[in-house]
């Protein structure tokens, strides 16, 4: 099953009222988690190939990969200190997290989403015929936020719509099939499902808008800052990965994909739509690009027109997001959510 990638309403405001730890300390032990996503998968192959544990043993630590079933609980349970760090989207974190005031660091940004999701319409059409429909999808999710664009591409608003219909990932194949379901927007592997019905019509995906909807593994910034060798760690283990995937290594993708629900065929086929950095100097390039600032702000403009940018939060500037150059957005004096390419760079570098 595809990780279910939306925030939870009212997430951000449960971790305000969290007691804020202390500093972070130097230690040896740490936890992440994460959820199975295209993008993901590498996590869980980490863990069970002893590949983290080797690169843990190196600088002498030892890291700990947990595979947690519910998406949004995994970043709920980072977000209130039982993890080091988490696998996300990047407008995940900047609602949740850092919308909560946990300051977080992107360590590694693996991916971006090229195609995974997508607007689908019942019969033929295009975006404009969407005018006067009801669109299924989880709300408040990346569903939502393709949606908003798509409808914009076109000069529609939600408002546009008969109604959004929320629907869970898990019941989004067997809606469309219900005479009542006239357009939905959801993600792979249900996508492809979905579009083997002939009479599925694919008028927008995330290729349409590369670059926005960006798949990373979050670590809680205090806690790098004092254990610098548990960055060093994970982006070692993880571009190790990268590079067998780059090579095409089918026992590799075998094990991902088998462990991700689906076939090689069938999780190369999500690969195909997913633009993995297996190259460490392309998330650099990535991360350093003028566009990131740019999508950001976007992203933080629909999180606070949906009212879950942060309890209470004043404007879309709310939370300050930094970029690897000095440069943030968003209120500088409240600075929560960093793009950092410092061990990125040192893995494009050799120098892990």
């Amino acid at each position: 099953m595809s990780a279910l990638r939306h925030f939870a309403i009212g997430a951000a405001a449960l971790s305000m009222s969290l007691s804020t730890p202390a500093l972070a300390q130097e230690k040896t032990d740490f936890r992440v988690a994460w959820s199975i996503y295209v993008g993901w998968m590498p996590w869980g192959y980490l863990e069970e190939s002893g590949i983290m544990d080797k690169w843990a043993e190196k600088y002498g630590i030892d890291v700990e990969i947990v595979q947690i079933n519910d998406y949004v609980e995994s970043i709920n349970q980072y977000t209130a200190g039982a993890f080091d760090g988490v696998s996300a989207t990047n407008m995940d974190t900047l609602s949740i997290p850092a919308g909560g005031g946990v300051d977080t660091t992107a360590l590694i940004v693996g991916d971006f989403s090229n195609g995974n999701d997508a607007v689908i319409l019942k019969g033929e059409g295009d975006l404009a015929s969407l005018e006067g429909k009801p669109v299924n999808l989880v709300e408040l999710s990346v569903s939502h936020y393709l949606l908003a664009l798509a409808l914009d591409s076109v000069g529609l608003r939600e408002a546009d719509l008969a109604s959004v219909i929320n629907t869970s990932d898990a019941d989004m194949i067997a809606a469309f099939q219900t005479d009542d379901v006239e357009a939905v927007v959801t993600w792979n592997p249900l996508v492809s499902t979905i579009l083997e019905d002939p009479n599925a019509t694919k008028l927008f995906d995330s290729s349409d808008i590369p670059g926005e909807i960006i798949d990373l593994m979050v670590v809680n910034t205090e806690t790098l800052e004092a254990n610098p060798d548990f960055g060093k760690a994970m982006v070692g283990a993880w571009y190790e990965v990268m590079a067998l995937m780059a090579a095409g290594d089918e026992a590799v993708l075998t094990a991902m994909a088998e462990a991700s629900g689906t076939d090689l065929d069938g999780y190369k086929a999500q690969l195909d739509s997913t633009e993995m950095f297996y190259d460490p100097a392309d998330a650099v390039a990535f991360t350093q690009s003028a566009d990131l600032p740019a999508t950001m702000v976007s992203v933080a403009e629909f999180l606070f027109d949906k009212g879950i940018l942060g309890e209470g939060a004043p404007s879309a500037d709310f939370v300050g997001i930094a970029y690897p150059d000095g440069s943030t957005t968003g209120d500088p004096n409240n600075v929560q959510f960093r793009f950092d390419t410092t061990y990125m760079q040192m893995a494009a570098d050799g120098a892990l």
